[in-house]
């Protein structure tokens, strides 16, 4: 460890011991220190745990004496990357796209052939569409259907129905069931109901949708389901209601996961990877500039994230709340103590085992293997470098690469923690965090200097910095102002010392 490394740990310790003192009342009591409680404790380890991967990529880059401006949108690419992967929708059966609706003429046109799945005297319900009303299948046929200008749309099926209440020209329809039987929750039974007709075989977390003419909907996640003969048994994971009964309507859905989670993190991370690698290649082989190569992705990125989702919100709502969702922003909890306010519990958020995965992995590869020495002497001298036979575009392709799929992975930790992602500003200025830690964990952003154990350190700095701002009430306005103030005393550091070393070499070689 150097002594930048130990200077920003000094700093560190004196920050902690501030913020313990400024949020205690009185002041000499830390036990009452707000900085102290166990959920701003576990909040400020988290963010550190997650900014922490962002400051790891982009020390890499900055020691081979490059720069990485495109983090930020790496961030939010990846989150939104991952909501689009382990997007879940729920099907109904014999579900068929509306392909014309006619009040006048009761008259329902879909898109395939429908005889066989749906009969007469079937209910059918509008899916996501605008039908608010059961409708009854009086007669049906199988026809050619035909557009406009009388070109083949392939098989259809033409149903004349009852209850039609407007005209459709969009929307799904799909069967609905009658409820044969059902019991309400009791002790630890749960709620449950028979349906008969079922055309799949529902298991857990599918979901029923009952609908009722008029006491509105519900939708009710499935805990078990058992099937004999046509009749499908469904125990259901939250009460029916005390106004259920058998005029309520059915309609089970299938749920359908886009990706199974191990094949979508790993699509993220292998994305982000080929990205990290196109940027190395882009500076090795066309030579431009890493500024304006990473300010680029900066903007690229950001249009596709945008692009990608519509620019719309996306998220991963409850579907991922006992699986993934945890690592991001669950804990594990280590002990309870009771206060006046109540009991507190206090655990180590999961983020901190990634992080602290990721910073061991980076130590040894730094400064065990011979590729980080590579990296860093790349930094120092690349002409040197080559000229001692490292192959310097294959290094400096790695740091870029590493530094990417550091970002989302981060990425990935920053989606769960918030379970939505708006791709207008999610990640925005991510990048200014993680190069100020860099930079103040010792990183020369000319090259060829840097410690991951300065760079958490300088990681823990930023975000004991944010988090005084949160608790003294200074003005979030000021926030990238003093980020900026952080960077520049960061370089300006940097650069006085490495004057001071370089003034004290040249007295001893004229000395000598």
């Amino acid at each position: 460890m150097n002594a930048k490394s130990l200077g920003i740990f000094g700093l560190l310790v004196i920050l902690f011991v501030f913020m313990v003192l400024m949020t205690s009342d009185p002041w000499t009591d830390i036990f009452s220190s707000t900085f102290l409680q166990s959920n701003n404790i576990e909040n400020l380890l988290r963010r550190v745990s997650m900014y922490g991967l962002l400051g790891i990529g982009v020390a890499f880059v900055i020691i081979t004496g490059g720069i990485d401006l495109s983090v930020g949108s790496i961030v939010c690419l990846a989150g939104c990357l991952l909501g689009i992967f382990l997007q879940v929708d729920y099907r109904p059966a014999a579900l068929f796209d509306v392909h014309l609706a006619t009040q006048e003429n009761n008259s329902l046109v879909v898109h395939e052939n429908a005889v066989g799945r749906y009969d007469v005297g079937d209910k059918l319900r509008m899916y996501r569409g605008r039908q608010p009303a059961l409708l009854t299948v009086k007669d049906i046929e199988a026809v050619q259907l035909k557009d406009r200008e009388g070109k083949s749309l392939g098989i259809g099926t033409v149903m004349t129905v009852e209850g039609l209440l407007r005209d459709e020209d969009s929307g799904q329809v799909a069967k609905a069931f009658d409820v044969l039987d059902f019991g309400q929750a009791v002790g630890d039974q749960p709620a449950w109901v028979e349906l008969a007709g079922v055309s799949f075989r529902l298991s857990v977390r599918d979901r029923v949708s009952f609908f009722h003419p008029t006491l509105g909907q519900k939708d009710l996640v499935v805990h078990s389901a058992s099937h004999s003969g046509d009749v499908t048994r469904i125990d259901l994971s939250q009460p029916l209601g005390d106004r259920f009964s058998k005029e309520w309507m059915a309609m089970p859905t299938e749920r359908r996961q886009r990706m199974a989670i191990p094949l979508a993190i790993i699509s993220v991370l292998g994305i982000a990877g080929f990205l990290g690698l196109l940027h190395g290649l882009l500076v090795t082989r066309v030579h431009l500039q890493p500024f304006v190569v990473t300010l680029c992705g900066l903007l690229i990125y950001r249009g596709i994230s945008r692009w990608l989702v519509n620019d719309n919100p996306v998220g991963f709502g409850i579907e991922y709340k006992e699986t993934l969702s945890p690592l991001g922003s669950g804990k594990l909890s280590l002990f309870e103590w009771s206060t006046a306010d109540g009991s507190q519990t206090f655990g180590i958020p999961y983020p901190l085992f990634v992080f602290l995965t990721a910073s061991g992995v980076a130590v040894i590869f730094l400064n065990l293997t011979i590729w980080g020495r590579y990296m860093l002497a790349l930094g120092s001298n690349e002409e040197a470098a080559r000229y001692s036979g490292i192959r310097t575009e294959r290094i400096t392709i790695l740091a870029y690469v590493i530094c990417t799929v550091a970002a989302a992975t981060g990425g990935i930790l920053f989606a769960l923690d918030s379970g939505s992602i708006s791709p207008s500003s999610f990640g925005n200025f991510y990048e200014l965090y993680a190069i100020a830690a860099a930079v103040l964990g010792g990183c020369s952003l000319r090259g060829g200097e840097g410690s991951i154990f300065g760079v958490i350190a300088g990681t823990a700095v930023m975000m004991l910095l944010n988090n005084l701002i949160l608790l003294l009430k200074i003005p979030d306005r000021l926030e990238f102002t003093i980020i900026g103030l952080v960077i520049l005393m960061g370089v300006t550091l940097d650069e006085t010392v490495r004057r001071i070393a370089a003034r004290r070499r040249a007295m001893k070689s004229a000395q000598t």
